[in-house]
């Protein structure tokens, strides 16, 4: 018999953890016809603004082939807009357009609502903790240091 591992498989429980919310938000997402994958790139473009595929890429964690893909069909359904950069015209940047801002804002509710029902599954303080907790380990991990004691 092999030696056990040390220690859970950290990135396979966060993959079930996002299992298990995703299944939660779902329901919101089929309702207005959106793909997982979409809605990511609807909810940065959102926070952010304006900004170029390798930052969306980056931002909502998809392979650049997958992200080409998945803006065409969104550019095809009038989801976003690609327009030149100001600053380099071999760029360029993606945004929101009316149609997505209305999407957007018609689902905010019913968005916010599951947030709202997840607090009371697991309670305020937790999920702030998760917050924190999370945000914390990927800064160390990317910055390859640990926590200074």
């Amino acid at each position: 018999m092999k030696a056990p591992f040390h220690h859970r498989n950290l990135p396979h429980l966060l993959l079930h953890a996002r299992e298990t919310l995703m299944q939660h938000f779902r329901p919101v997402l089929k309702e207005a016809g959106l793909t997982e994958q979409q809605w990511r790139v609807l909810r940065s473009l959102s926070d952010t603004g304006a900004i170029e595929p390798n930052q969306i890429a980056k931002h909502c964690q998809l392979l650049g082939p997958s992200l080409t893909r998945i803006l065409a069909g969104m550019e095809e359904t009038g989801l976003i807009v690609r327009a030149r950069s100001d600053e380099d015209q071999r760029r360029q940047k993606i945004s929101l357009t009316a149609k997505s801002r209305k999407l957007i804002e018609r689902m905010r509710p019913k968005i916010d609502q599951k947030y709202r029902e997840l607090e009371a599954m697991i309670g305020k303080q937790l999920l702030d903790r998760l917050y924190r907790d999370i945000d914390e380990a990927v800064t160390l991990v990317k910055q390859g240091k640990g926590p200074s004691i």
